[in-house]
């Protein structure tokens, strides 16, 4: 990517009301068959109108073709049984029905290598296409087959670079790894989460990112980050091991979290995803606001390795206050390039 400071979002956009009910995570559809595959078509073209006419950058499918980033791949997996379900503690948060591993896992046919094929033909700007992460996949599940995390990840790293170079050959321009399970277990992460991450990029060429936040903007996980303190300093935990890894871009929380800005510090030479916009709050924030946070991080980061974005998927909100959130990020990094630009002239 040429274009200084060039946005995008970290993940999910809202879906149609026609499409699925609205600011839900787990929204079923409201049709069926050839009806929803074109209707999932429809949304994703109306999400990627949303993004250009925001100045995003890098544009997605905002998941307007899958119900959820996790469960959605996971569905399409065998050995994994949807019906026998236990009751496990996500992320060491809340609770959660999930479905059980009960045989090897496979991927015999690709998930979304046709879906991203078509945002592919959509647009001419570099696109992004999100996957969960090995390590928030097994979080996701009961595992009654391998009885291992560390086996089971290593599995689904296997599967989801098949996924992967498949996503790459289609087209997609950055695939990224959503990992929040990276902000909790952290002895795991440095063990081999990052390793079994690196086996799901193996053999790219496109560039590869992984997306470490503090969660959607539900109850559960804004009441968890009440419990974290005036600091919030997860990722000093994982930055080191992440810097000398061979991932292309990290994209963390930042806008309204308690993250101390200096340990992007720790990801020097790395490019990073600067998330700049509140997903837990319906307040859209101005130009002005998104501007200053970037301001921070180009303390830390160097200005063409910063990428502005957002703290998370915005799925949860309504279509009227992502789209406000939208054009806030389009807006805000212009204006640092454009400060940036007059610096560069002053010299």
């Amino acid at each position: 990517m040429t274009k200084l400071l060039p946005t995008s979002t970290a993940g999910s956009l809202p879906k149609p009301s026609w499409l699925a009910e609205p600011e839900k995570l787990w929204s079923p559809w409201k049709l069926q068959g050839t009806e929803l595959i074109e209707a999932k078509q429809d949304a994703l073209r109306i999400t990627l109108a949303e993004q250009e006419h925001a100045g995003i950058d890098i544009v997605s499918d905002g998941e307007q073709t899958r119900q959820h980033f996790v469960t959605t791949f996971i569905e399409h997996l065998n050995g994994v049984d949807f019906e026998k379900r236990e009751t496990v503690k996500i992320r060491n948060r809340y609770d959660a029905s999930v479905p059980s591993v009960v045989g090897a896992v496979s991927r015999e046919t690709p998930v979304f290598v046709e879906d991203a094929r078509f945002l592919r033909t959509q647009t001419k700007r570099p696109i992004k296409w999100a996957l969960p992460g090995p390590m928030t996949m097994i979080d996701t599940l009961h595992d009654a087959h391998y009885r291992s995390r560390e086996k089971l990840a290593w599995e689904f790293a296997a599967i989801l670079n098949q996924e992967a170079r498949e996503l790459e050959a289609a087209g997609v321009d950055i695939i990224q790894f959503d990992e929040p399970a990276f902000n909790v277990f952290f002895d795991e992460v440095n063990d081999w989460g990052i390793a079994a991450l690196e086996k799901a990029i193996e053999g790219l060429k496109c560039e590869t990112a992984v997306h470490i936040c503090y969660g959607y903007g539900i109850k559960a996980n804004t009441d968890w980050k009440k419990t974290l303190g005036s600091e919030w300093r997860q990722y000093e935990r994982i930055f080191p091991k992440l810097q000398a890894s061979n991932i292309d871009l990290v994209s963390l929380e930042c806008h309204n979290s308690h993250v101390p800005m200096e340990l992007i510090e720790l990801l020097r030479g790395k490019k990073v995803m600067i998330g700049a916009i509140d997903v837990a709050t319906n307040i859209i924030e101005t130009p002005e606001e998104v501007a200053e946070t970037l301001r921070k991080a180009l303390q830390f980061v160097d200005a063409d390795k910063l990428y502005p974005c957002t703290n998370c998927g915005m799925a949860p909100l309504s279509r009227d206050v992502a789209r406000g959130k939208l054009k806030a990020l389009g807006a805000g990094a212009e204006i640092i390039r454009q400060e940036l630009s007059a610096s560069l002239a002053a010299e």
